[in-house]
């Protein structure tokens, strides 16, 4: 027993990926101001750093995602410096993500405000990521809709390549999530997913510091869909976090492997009995197989495939041995220290 749940979880980090935000790396804060850190990225080249170190800690990183605005200012011309990066930093362009939230033009909306000059421009503005995606990546997205419902009808209006990004942090208070993911698998529609948690209003949290159990749910209709239909499921799984209070890399790295364990523990649920134990209508033994996997401790064995690729055993301490975290705050001290504390 021991050994097959060993390999069910080798072979789900085996495919595990999850994408890191940039802005996750720099100083952030509230609608109020920023929160400084003297180690936060001030730079696209010191995110990027910053990212590979990511990467190279849990091995589930490849990709990080820019925000136009704030990481590639100069539109196109910036594309060749973020290729040079991605090749030196062993992590490639991710999400390309527009900015309707920071200019005084769009305090009246943006797609969607009264003024056809202001919708122009935002139209423009999101046409000039699409631009930067052909050159960077093939993915982008919008989150200017409400919820995942109108997300559905505006991807399906937009064509056969749109696609539905559910975000754990801003999608409706107390909504039946795994319901949700269960839905647009089934329609097609489950483009991916933007990771964080939440505590009423305040959003951005790092994963599962606040509901492990709704990840692990969401993890397991995926995997319990694949399971059902016999075929893999192509759903991009990237990280939208703040980490005000804590450290910036530390964060990092501590959701990503927060994401392989819970991972992990949703593929070892015994699909199969359970599947059974539901058309039986007997409830209490279901949620036990369910529940039964969700209390597992998968660390071990996460450990053991850490090793199996030459990864270090635990990320988390690995970064703090490392120097890497005093590294850049010598280097970036002065630079924050000197920064406006005005929003993003």
């Amino acid at each position: 027993m021991a050994q097959d749940m060993e390999g069910a979880v080798w072979q789900a980090l085996d495919q595990f990926k999850i994408e890191l935000p940039s802005w996750g790396f720099a100083n952030t804060g509230t609608r109020f101001g920023k929160f400084m850190q003297p180690a936060a990225a001030t730079n696209l080249a010191e995110k990027f750093s910053d990212a590979g170190m990511v990467n190279q800690l849990t091995g589930a990183c490849p990709t990080i995602a820019l925000h136009v605005l704030w990481d590639l200012p100069n539109g196109l011309k910036d594309v060749s410096k973020v290729q040079e990066l991605s090749s030196k930093c062993g992590v490639a362009a991710g999400s390309i993500n527009p900015n309707f939230f920071q200019s005084q033009e769009y305090k009246f909306g943006a797609l969607g405000n009264p003024d056809p000059a202001i919708r122009k421009q935002a139209l423009d503005h999101l046409l000039d990521c699409v631009a930067i995606a052909h050159k960077c990546e093939p993915y982008f997205y919008d989150t200017d809709v409400a919820d995942w419902g109108m997300a559905l009808l505006l991807a399906k209006a937009a064509g056969p390549q749109a696609l539905v990004l559910v975000d754990t942090g801003h999608h409706c208070q107390t909504q039946n999530i795994e319901q949700i993911v269960a839905w647009l698998l089934r329609a097609g529609m489950l483009g991916g997913f933007h990771f964080n948690d939440r505590r009423y209003a305040d959003d951005d949290l790092t994963l599962g510091s606040i509901d492990p159990y709704q990840v692990f749910r969401i993890f397991h209709e995926i995997r319990n869909y694949e399971w059902e239909t016999g075929a893999p499921v192509d759903v991009a799984y990237m990280i939208d976090q703040s980490h005000n209070m804590k450290g910036k890399m530390e964060a990092m790295v501590q959701t990503v492997c927060t994401a392989q364990e819970i991972y992990a523990k949703a593929a070892l649920v015994d699909q199969a009995r359970l599947s059974v134990l539901q058309q039986e209508c007997k409830l209490v033994e279901a949620e036990e197989c369910f529940r039964s996997a969700f209390w597992q401790d998968v660390r071990p064995i996460v450990k053991s495939w850490r090793r199996s690729k030459g990864l270090v055993e635990d990320p988390l301490l690995a970064l703090r041995e490392s120097g890497y975290i005093e590294q850049i705050t010598k280097e970036r001290a002065a630079a924050n220290q000197g920064a406006v504390a005005s929003y993003a």
